[in-house]
């Protein structure tokens, strides 16, 4: 079982992913719905696994990996995106992102990149 910190501006996706991930025996410890908030709650939580959205308010979800990877370069970080954000996805994998899954997404892509982050752990 993962810890998780669940980040995205919609209070829907959150739940879908909150749904999603308890199914499969994971723990929600904290969410946010920007990326100021996300790097306050990593830093509180500090949860196994983090699901960032790259397009948020206030901060947005590259930014906020790239504070949260200079804090805790051990962090372990997934972003969720729209399709055809292939650029921006690759800048969120040099701020440090781990992995990534596109929006909308399939219960298995997601259930499969959690498996293999936490093998990574």
């Amino acid at each position: 079982m993962a810890r998780f910190l669940l980040c995205d501006d919609s209070a829907f996706m959150r739940m879908m992913l909150r749904r999603l991930l308890e199914r499969a025996g994971h723990q929600v410890i904290a969410e946010a719905g920007n990326g100021k908030e996300a790097v306050q709650q990593y830093r509180k939580h500090q949860p196994d696994l983090v699901t960032m959205d790259i397009t948020m308010p206030i901060m947005d979800g590259v930014e906020a990996t790239q504070m949260i990877t200079q804090q805790d370069p051990q962090a372990r970080i997934i972003m969720v995106t729209a399709m055809g954000q292939k650029e921006i996805i690759m800048s969120a994998l040099r701020a440090g992102a781990t992995d990534f899954i596109v929006k909308p997404f399939e219960p298995e892509r997601v259930i499969d990149v959690v498996n293999k982050q936490i093998k990574l752990r």
